[in-house]
């Protein structure tokens, strides 16, 4: 019998219970706001929402089109330079989606990489040591002003945490209301093998504290900046 297994008998027998399991017993919601909430809005009025809501948590919200997306990354990564040993970026194939091969290899100096072969060890130092790193977002959640982005080989989860200076691209087609609709992507995703993934970060602006003092103090330690930048036309 496995530790779970002699956890949860015991958690049984004290409960004066016998052992069930969530699909003889399915959850019945008491309300459909979790559906609801932020409903029946267009992607503009998601966008304006969007921006509200990360502001308020410390977020330095942009937009761009597609055709301005390389010179809008060379803007960000130029007001970081005086704090930036170097520029991460991720190994994916959305480069491409996004028309940002040739900006990618033009980088100078060049950037660095999370590697899907190398050590976890050797990335983790390559993210701890970088500047400023550009990554892409699954969602933005537009009530919490929160991205939401699945770990790959390619993108590890340490890539947004280690970084001083971070930088996310999100198509506008991509802002969905709640958490709530994430999930019913994510979701089946995983249940089908579409998504292979060991993690999904949900990440709402920089680095902050506060839950304990009641008072925030934005970028304790990384990424001591966010922006968000969204893509218009995609």
């Amino acid at each position: 019998m496995t530790d779970r297994e002699v956890f949860l008998d015991y958690l049984a027998k004290k409960s004066g219970r016998p052992r069930h399991q969530l699909k003889d017993h399915p959850l019945v919601p008491v309300n459909d706001l979790p559906e609801t909430t932020l409903s029946g809005h267009t992607q503009d009025e998601l966008l304006e929402i969007a921006r509200k809501s990360s502001e308020a948590v410390h977020v330095d919200f942009r937009t761009c089109t597609k055709a301005e997306l390389p010179t809008a990354l060379n803007e960000f990564i130029d007001s970081r330079k005086d704090d930036s040993d170097h520029v991460m970026l991720p190994t994916s194939d959305l480069f491409a989606d996004f028309g940002l091969e040739e900006w990618r290899d033009g980088l100078n100096p060049p950037a660095t990489f999370w590697k899907p072969g190398a050590s976890r060890e050797e990335n983790i130092k390559t993210a701890d040591e970088s500047g400023t790193a550009i990554a892409f977002a699954d969602f933005l959640l537009a009530e919490s002003g929160t991205i939401t982005v699945a770990t790959t080989p390619g993108q590890g989860r340490a890539f947004h945490f280690l970084p001083v200076h971070y930088l996310s691209i999100i198509r506008k087609s991509k802002i969905l209301p709640r958490t709530r609709q994430a999930m019913d992507y994510y979701d089946p995703a995983l249940v089908s093998g579409e998504l292979k993934t060991s993690n999904i970060n949900f990440i709402t602006g920089p680095s902050n504290t506060g839950d304990i003092e009641m008072v925030i103090v934005v970028g304790v330690h990384g990424p001591l900046d966010m922006t968000y930048l969204v893509v218009e036309d995609m």
